[in-house]
């Protein structure tokens, strides 16, 4: 008989897109996608649908949603459209650059209203991925045209 608290269950995350179980995936196991090492990842094979989990987890939590080829490559360019705004906050607070990405994607989910558990890029959709990008794009050129209509 267990004493003490009662353990978790481990996390078992679904695909979105075709439902399945995810399988847990180190580097060197046939189902892992990547040449190198890039950690532990919960991968549905059939879709090629992957998430990562952090460095330190014991336990293995994904870090968001699986995402297929489609929405790794809109969290690509999302994470490319914010990179001016991250290293401008760098810059001017003097913040590390993780914590002016999560401060980006707070501002982000709060400019577009996104109902987010952790605003994070890994739990966007691809929607909302594009949404954020169209807007990331056109803040970051906005504020191009003001400092360039200051200067003249």
């Amino acid at each position: 008989m267990r004493v003490g608290r009662p353990v978790k269950a481990l996390p078992q995350p679904l695909c979105d897109y075709c439902g399945a179980k995810a399988l847990l995936a180190r580097y060197g196991d046939e189902a892992y996608p990547y040449r190198d090492d890039h950690g532990t990842l919960w991968v549905c094979t059939s879709c090629e649908a992957w998430i990562g989990v952090p460095a330190r987890s014991t336990r293995n939590v994904p870090l968001g949603r699986l995402a297929n080829a489609a929405l790794r490559d809109a969290k690509s360019r999302l994470h490319d459209a914010l990179e001016p705004l991250v290293a401008a906050k760098v810059r001017r607070d003097g913040v590390n650059a993780f914590e002016a990405r999560g401060k980006a994607m707070r501002w982000l989910s709060d400019e577009l209203g996104f109902d987010l558990p952790n605003p994070s890029i890994h739990h966007l959709t691809l929607e909302q991925c594009e949404q954020a990008i169209r807007h990331t794009e056109a803040f970051v050129a906005s504020r191009r045209g003001q400092g360039s209509a200051a200067e003249n």
